[in-house]
């Protein structure tokens, strides 16, 4: 469905109602989510809260008394401008929604590849969340524990126990290019919630990073391509390597997160095997034209 058409509709289902403006939420949930947001705007808070909104609203994912992890990619030792760690405007936006939406506690922490507190602060996610009201608390090597991930590649691993001990997960990756496996989205981004040694997981990463997103199971992902990482990643270190598209995607299905992503990269979803893998295991939906896409500017 176009958006012409899609907030034709609406704007026709409350003055049907009767409701005005009020009606507007009210007639998109009779119309029905899309299965993708994407929204675009100068503020990358905006965007976010206009994504969720377009999918529904945050209580569709959270549950009042909910304990919220969000989990965004805070791996590098770099501020925002270079692209490397998810946007923190993003995660305190994702952390306001979740408390608007009567969660009880939010978490937001990650296994970062550089220094764990050089990572929190240079990100600026540290602070964004804090101020949001969340925990940000560092990786506890002693809460890591083996467990059964049942995947096809990955029967076991270490896992933070901080990630499943929460009722629900949101994902926040960032878009970026990555030397090994040319991108790293959503389904990449759950390396930062194991432990163990990483880099044996890159001998087949394609499967382990599906295998990996199966098992945790977002309840919500948020990708966040405001700026984005075009070459030398998955770290960067330019700003000439960066770029910047003012946009967020958000959506449930996990793997047409992903397959939106790569386009951003300008990599069409088939081309990546893990996106790949992930759809013909019925994860998820790659083929973009088989999915409802909503867009807006804020």
């Amino acid at each position: 469905m176009e958006r012409r058409d899609f907030l034709k509709d609406m704007t026709l289902a409350a003055l049907l109602a009767g409701l005005g403006p009020k009606g507007w939420d009210q007639a998109a949930k009779a119309a029905g989510a899309p299965d993708l947001a994407l929204v675009e705007g100068d503020s990358p808070a905006k965007i976010t809260k206009e994504a969720i909104a377009v999918l529904g609203g945050m209580d569709k994912f959270v549950a009042k008394g909910d304990v919220v992890m969000i989990k965004p990619n805070i791996g590098w030792d770099r501020t925002p401008e270079l692209a490397a760690c998810t946007n923190p405007e993003v995660v305190k936006a994702l952390v306001e929604l979740s408390f608007g939406a009567g969660a009880k506690k939010v978490i937001v922490m990650d296994n970062t590849t550089n220094q764990a507190q050089r990572c929190y602060a240079r990100s600026g996610i540290q602070a964004a969340a804090k101020e949001a009201g969340a925990d940000v608390p560092f990786i506890n090597e002693r809460r890591v524990k083996k467990m059964a991930i049942k995947g096809e590649w990955l029967k076991e691993w270490d896992v933070l126990q901080d990630f499943i001990e929460v009722d629900k997960l949101i994902n926040v990756p960032i878009v970026k290019h990555h030397s090994l496996c040319r991108a790293t989205l959503g389904m990449k981004n759950w390396l930062g919630a194991v432990g163990g040694s990483r880099n044996q997981l890159h001998q087949s990463i394609d499967q382990a990073v599906v295998d990996l997103a199966a098992f945790f199971k977002p309840a919500l992902t948020v990708l966040d391509a405001y700026r984005i990482l075009i070459r030398n990643g998955p770290q960067g270190g330019r700003p000439s390597d960066t770029k910047l598209l003012k946009t967020i995607v958000a959506g449930k299905d996990w793997v047409a997160c992903d397959a939106m992503g790569a386009t951003f990269l300008d990599i069409p979803p088939a081309e990546m095997p893990f996106i790949k893998i992930a759809g013909q295991k019925g994860f998820g939906v790659f083929n973009l034209e088989k999915l409802r896409l909503e867009k807006r500017t804020v």
